[in-house]
């Protein structure tokens, strides 16, 4: 688990010094963007907001809509290609994303161990009805107080339970952070998103923002330390057995479901965003110039 992009830069790292390599090249990746994100953040609490960039994040968030949408579909293809029986679970992931309006960590896990099960690795879990239905998260009222140390274990959790490229982790962040907590509203976290975007450095960055929103300066750091904790430790304490433990049945079963249930979640949070996103035919034009670009020039995610 963890953004693939930072988890890659890690493991580089590791494998050139050890964990003191990792740690260095970990510093090195997330540094500078995330003091980009904090003087950006700085600026937006300051002026309550960037009316000087408000038109360019809701540009790229409108954007972000369409990347969002090719990431969803790339990972189909790639991941999938013709198992119907993976189809199936992207399927009704992201048709519970875009219902619930959230992300369930349950649903990759569950994913996960059915593929085990027909592989003939695993007996077959029973999906708990409970468990796709529950109930949409209360609605969102005035932003809560927090505790670091729950910011910290919220983050903590994103970077430990999201496979794939830093825009998976869209949906559990939009889940947690508008839905079910309410520290932000719609417009934040779209402008959240569209802050690491127009940044440079990984996707999963937008923590930074969320956390500096959150608590200040406190916040932003203890967001950024929980979401990269478990990533450099999934580098670091498994790197050893890697090449062995991938290629095991059990593993690779395991990890195709979740990938599986990841891609379902991305395409469930395009819905969900563009609801927030596309509000006149000019946002609509910039999410599919954004579609057909990406598509069309193959760039990387």
């Amino acid at each position: 688990p963890g953004p693939l992009a930072a988890q890659l830069a890690m493991y580089l790292g590791y494998l050139v010094g050890g964990t003191p390599g990792a740690l260095v090249i970990a510093v090195a990746f997330i540094g500078p963007s995330l003091l980009m994100v904090w003087g950006l953040s700085m600026a937006y609490v300051t002026f309550g907001g960037l009316a000087a960039l408000q038109p360019l994040l809701l540009g790229v968030s409108a954007g972000v809509v369409g990347l969002l949408v090719r990431s969803a579909w790339r990972l189909s293809v790639l991941t999938m290609q013709r198992d119907r029986f993976l189809w199936i679970v992207a399927a009704a992931v992201a048709l519970i994303t875009a219902w619930l309006e959230r992300e369930l960590v349950s649903l990759f896990l569950l994913a996960g161990c059915l593929t085990m099960a027909r592989a003939g690795h695993a007996p077959s879990p029973a999906a708990s009805p409970a468990l796709l239905l529950m109930p949409l998260a209360p609605p969102m009222g005035e932003p809560v107080s927090t505790s670091l140390s729950e910011l910290f274990w919220f983050f903590a959790k994103a970077g430990a339970v999201v496979f794939g490229s830093g825009l998976a982790i869209v949906p559990f962040l939009y889940g947690g952070t508008v839905q079910e907590y309410g520290w932000l509203n719609d417009r934040q976290f779209l402008d959240a998103v569209a802050v690491a975007m127009v940044t440079p450095g990984p996707v999963v960055i937008t923590v930074g923002f969320i956390g500096y929103l959150v608590r200040g300066d406190a916040g932003l750091l203890t967001a950024a330390a929980g979401v990269f904790l478990p990533v450099f430790l999934f580098v670091i304490l498994p790197a050893p057995y890697f090449r062995r433990a991938g290629a095991h049945p059990r593993v690779r079963a395991f990890v195709t479901g979740v990938t599986a249930a990841a891609t379902g979640a991305i395409a469930g949070a395009a819905w969900v965003l563009a609801g927030r996103a596309l509000v006149d035919h000019w946002s609509v034009a910039i999410a599919l110039a954004s579609l057909v670009l990406v598509t069309a020039r193959k760039v990387p995610d």
